[in-house]
């Protein structure tokens, strides 16, 4: 992804790597308190994020809720397909 900034609004960058479905549920995600980025609690949606940004985030509600631990290896610069998604970023711990 040649043309991909360098930085990227969280909410936008949750929404291209499929973190969610639309860009008004990662807004409230992050305005929830269920994203850190760098191990520093965030709540607003326009912090911005770039590649070497380790973000830990729960997913999910009550006892189906999970906690998610990535590195952001790319800003992209669309929302593509699964698998260019899953290029954006690299799992650190596994899920669930």
């Amino acid at each position: 992804m040649a043309d991909a900034p360098e930085r990227i609004r969280i909410d936008k960058w949750l929404w291209q790597a499929r973190f969610c479905k639309t860009r008004g549920l990662a807004q409230e995600l992050v305005q929830g308190g269920k994203a850190r980025v760098n191990g520093q609690r965030i709540d607003k949606p326009g912090r911005a994020i770039g590649p070497g940004d380790v973000l830990t985030l729960r997913l999910g509600k009550g006892q189906d809720a999970r906690i998610c631990v990535l590195r952001v290896l790319d800003c992209g610069t669309r929302r593509g397909p699964a698998v260019e998604a899953q290029a954006l970023y690299a799992l650190l711990e596994p899920d669930g």
